[in-house]
């Protein structure tokens, strides 16, 4: 297990307010770049449950591009910030800095169930734990925040741009024939075009990536295989 290292920390204990304030200062640190998917060799998905007040946080690292499991993680921490829409990743992200600090190594690219830039305030759960980390993250969403699309094809590997005005913010991604899409968004140092063609490649039948499905049953108390 190696110490989890931030290249930037802020505090938890903040009001809407002050939430909404630290999110437009720490947008500015969003980076779109290519993602050479051929260096990538491991591939981590991250979801949060909530059981008992408490956020639950799950991780799992898969080979890449094979999709072996290679390591799980979990941590459960106090949830310490209310529900609001647009300010979630305070109640998630302490557990996520958790269960990441319990891995034995920081996996090349991190898919997280929520939002990238594809938020009202260009800064969902996956590009605030991108600009904390200073690493690649994808947001992965089963649901729209914001922003519209135009109808899609209904087989696998149909996209379309997710629009906010004149904005391209996100794509909406069919991952299986005839299965609602998958809202892709930045969230920091990896491009549109990289993370739709990860998530793609990371699929393994299911509507979910294989990371963040594997995730989000071992979030939910569900056995992850």
């Amino acid at each position: 297990m190696s110490p989890l290292k931030l290249a930037r920390e802020h505090a938890w204990n903040l009001s809407p307010d002050e939430a909404i304030e630290l999110q437009q200062e720490l947008r500015t640190y969003v980076k779109s770049r290519h993602l050479d998917l051929s260096a990538v060799r491991t591939v981590g998905g991250l979801d949060t449950g909530f059981p008992e007040g408490r956020a639950r946080a799950a991780a799992v690292v898969l080979s890449y591009p094979d999709l072996e499991v290679i390591e799980e993680a979990i941590a459960e921490v106090p949830v310490t910030f209310p529900y609001i829409p647009g300010l979630l990743s305070f109640r998630e992200a302490p557990a996520i800095l958790a269960v990441l600090e319990k891995l034995q190594a920081l996996p090349d690219v991190l898919i997280l169930d929520g939002q990238g830039i594809a938020h009202p305030r260009r800064f969902g759960i996956a590009s605030h734990i991108g600009v904390l980390l200073e690493h690649p993250t994808i947001g992965c969403a089963k649901s729209i925040l914001t922003g519209k699309h135009a109808p899609l094809a209904e087989e696998r590997g149909s996209v379309a741009a997710l629009t906010y005005k004149d904005e391209v913010i996100g794509a909406a991604l069919r991952t299986k024939t005839r299965v609602k899409p998958v809202y892709i968004s930045t969230g920091n140092l990896v491009d549109l075009v990289s993370a739709v063609d990860l998530v793609l490649a990371c699929g393994r039948g299911y509507r979910l990536p294989e990371p963040t499905r594997l995730a989000d049953r071992l979030a939910s108390h569900r056995d992850a295989r």
